[in-house]
């Protein structure tokens, strides 16, 4: 991967009322690798009380936000523009979801332009004037029954979508195995402990005794152990079968 950040899309809330979604939409942004906040016209004015705790640690896309008077003004820069909506609008639009919207913002941001995502207020949205402005529209494939998304939820849907279709989706961490694989060797040493373990008890039935033996050894390949397995496993069958003091 190189090391030059890929260039990374706007975002945009047009008149947005309430504090903690501007701030839960920064932190959305920066869990996913997004800095460039625009605010068309706050509800209440700039900063707004209570919006950098609800930022969780992303203040500094707070910082860095611009505020702007209309949505035209905040896209003046951009040389395209997706506009985000749970309704039909009656306008001939291209319209896709988030995850097709984003790999074409990649396309777009790789070829030098410059792109911006519109969210609307959180009651209505956007007007129809304003979704005109856009190049798309973005839905979301919502259930009908609840079609309506939290403003910081939409964005956090379009910030994971963009950091998938540019590649940095990496998982933090990996469920790769820590320990090699056990040898055969540390195996049939299990093997042995194991079936002498069950014959002091008097597990098995000496006319079966071949076939259960073979059952349990084909139950602990089957969960392909490793080195550390086995030493827990053998760790188990000494607690069990040595006699403490106290048993005389």
């Amino acid at each position: 991967m190189s090391d030059h950040p890929p260039p990374r899309p706007v975002i945009i809330l047009v008149e947005p009322q309430l504090a903690e979604n501007i701030g839960m939409t920064a932190r959305a942004m920066a869990n996913f690798g997004l800095s460039e906040l625009r605010l068309v016209a706050p509800k209440g004015g700039w900063p707004k009380k209570g919006v950098r705790e609800t930022a969780s640690g992303a203040t500094h896309v707070l910082d860095g936000a611009t505020i702007h008077a209309t949505v035209a003004e905040a896209i003046g820069d951009l040389h395209h523009v997706l506009a985000t909506t749970a309704r039909e609008r009656g306008q001939m639009k291209r319209v896709m979801g988030p995850d097709a919207a984003m790999q074409a913002v990649v396309g777009r941001l790789s070829a030098g332009e410059r792109v911006g995502i519109l969210f609307g207020r959180e009651r209505v949205g956007l007007s129809n004037d304003e979704v005109s402005l856009a190049d798309a529209i973005v839905t979301f494939p919502v259930d009908p029954k609840h079609p309506s998304l939290n403003l910081a939820q939409s964005v956090l849907l379009v910030a994971y979508e963009w950091r998938r279709a540019a590649g940095l989706a990496a998982l933090p961490f990996d469920g790769e195995l820590r320990s090699p694989p056990a040898s055969r060797e540390a195996l049939l040493a299990l093997f042995e402990s194991l079936e002498g373990a069950l014959d002091a008890v008097g597990y098995f039935p000496p006319e079966k005794r071949g076939g259960m033996v073979r059952n349990l050894r084909d139950i602990l390949h089957r969960m392909a152990m490793t080195e550390q397995d086995v030493r827990s496993l053998r760790g188990v069958l000494r607690a069990l079968t040595e006699r403490r003091p106290d048993q005389g």
